[in-house]
């Protein structure tokens, strides 16, 4: 069986999309499924089972993006297309059946939106794929434990936490009696000079943690994420990923809104700013709610 699965640009949505691909490689083992999708995306796909080609789409000028990614796909003959980005080429290739997502802003989480386009409710919750060399990488990095781990960072600066507070949090956590005592810290960010800019304060009030903001492919951050006792992170790739991987996630928000997004695992909540999302601001959120959620996370059974 050969499947097109046509998804997103951002890591997020990529994340949540996984949901769709690990039902179809539990349905079809033996398929052959070729992925498209956006270059900050790829490495979310690059240790799949079953991936036989990755095409890595760059967006161009007048959607012309389109034309040359329906160029490599269009002399094949796909038993299931799958389109999550509701454009018109499932319907310009051949296919025995296609799924497309619907395009627009519409209510309720993604992920539900995701799992509709196959039928499937309630959604299967997304996965983190990497290898043993990734895993090799992770525990040579974060040795032993536990681990707290901080995602301080954000595509948008509108979503990010102000940096002394993540500092707060992580203090109270590993302090002597916290519920992660004695933990050592980890900090993550994508690449570029923004994402060190937004890391930068907290790196400087935590002397001893770890830094790994913008050194790690994506199959390694996830396998990083998979050693985490606590991973606490504004809302972003970085924090879907983290749930995907099965870390315990506390998610903040303040001006997008967890209903659409939250993180979505067995160990994950969202913390949201007090006001209503798009309308309100980071700095709405206090140290003692984020605290208070990390611990009663910590506190709950894991489950089967």
């Amino acid at each position: 069986m050969r499947i097109l699965f046509v998804t997103a640009t951002r890591i997020g949505d990529a994340v949540l999309s996984t949901a769709l691909l690990g039902h179809l490689l539990r349905a079809h083992p033996a398929a052959r499924i070729t992925v498209a999708c956006g270059p900050a995306a790829a490495g979310v796909f690059a240790r799949m089972p079953g991936l036989e080609r990755l095409i890595v789409v760059e967006k161009k000028r007048f959607s012309l993006h389109w034309p040359l990614l329906w160029a490599q796909v269009a002399l094949t003959r796909w038993d299931l297309v799958v389109d999550l980005r509701a454009s018109a080429l499932a319907w310009m290739v051949p296919a025995r059946r296609r799924a497309v997502g619907k395009g627009g802003r519409r209510p309720g989480h993604r992920l539900t939106h995701i799992g509709a386009v196959l039928g499937l409710s309630p959604p299967p919750l997304p996965v983190a794929w990497t290898a043993a060399e990734d895993e090799a990488r992770a525990a040579a990095l974060l040795p032993g434990g536990p681990w707290l781990v901080l995602g301080p960072t954000a595509n948008w600066s509108q979503k990010v936490w102000p940096a002394e507070r993540f500092v707060a949090v992580a203090q109270a956590l590993t302090a002597p009696g916290g519920a992660l005592e004695g933990a050592r810290i980890a900090i993550l960010g994508g690449p570029g000079a923004a994402e060190r800019e937004m890391a930068a304060p907290v790196l400087a009030a935590l002397p001893g943690a770890v830094d790994l903001v913008g050194t790690l492919a994506l199959p390694e951050v996830a396998a990083v994420l998979r050693r985490a006792a606590l991973y606490l992170g504004n809302d972003s790739g970085l924090m879907h990923l983290a749930a995907a991987a099965g870390a315990p996630v506390v998610g903040l928000f303040g001006q997008s809104d967890a209903r659409e997004y939250g993180p979505v695992g067995p160990r994950s909540l969202a913390v949201s700013a007090d006001g209503e999302p798009f309308h309100t601001s980071m700095t709405r959120l206090p140290v003692e709610r984020v605290v208070a959620a990390a611990e009663g996370l910590l506190a709950q059974r894991v489950p089967a």
